[in-house]
């Protein structure tokens, strides 16, 4: 065999387990995987243990919910603690933000999607960036019945609040 035909054939052997690798990476962030809720680290923040002994942090993907500090803040934490503090969820991973944050959806017994609720509840707003529209149409729902955060005549989005607090830490250094 030439240099020039082993090349080719590395090429399409690389470009083969590449396709394989990618089709791996999507089937995983199909999976739906178990966990126990270990903590709740603010209202849109988990903290999960898997059944293979693996513990961290995830986000409810697609919705913010108010900062700690924040009106109705500390309502949707509480919110998830009563929720599903070491219960049993299932999850379906989606990757990373830009940030590094793990994204996750979750569901209590099977069906129940904590963001829907938090939704439901006047406890969080979609995503600032494309917000998804089942999920926009929960959030107006619960807003023109002045549910939650609805309750303030102009609630700062978490997004804007984490902006002005960077802007305010900028200005005192």
């Amino acid at each position: 065999m030439t240099a020039s035909r082993s090349w080719i054939s590395v090429r399409i052997i690389l470009l083969i387990l590449i396709i394989i690798i990618g089709i791996c990476s999507a089937r995983a962030s199909d999976q739906i995987l178990e966990a126990e809720v270990s903590a709740i680290v603010d209202g849109n923040t988990l903290t999960l243990k898997f059944k293979d002994g693996d513990s961290y942090d995830v986000q409810l993907s697609g919705i913010d919910s108010p900062e700690l500090v924040q009106d109705f803040g500390e309502e949707a934490k509480q919110f998830l603690q009563k929720k599903l503090l070491n219960k049993r969820v299932k999850v379906q991973l989606l990757g990373k933000d830009r940030w590094g944050n793990r994204l996750a959806v979750v569901w209590l017994k099977g069906e129940v999607d904590l963001r829907v609720e938090l939704l439901k509840e006047g406890l969080a707003w979609t995503a600032e960036r494309n917000p998804l529209p089942e999920l926009e149409n929960v959030r107006i729902e619960a807003q023109n019945k002045g549910k939650g955060l609805w309750q303030i005549a102009e609630p700062t989005p978490p997004w804007i609040f984490r902006r002005q607090q960077s802007m305010l830490q900028a200005k005192g250094s």
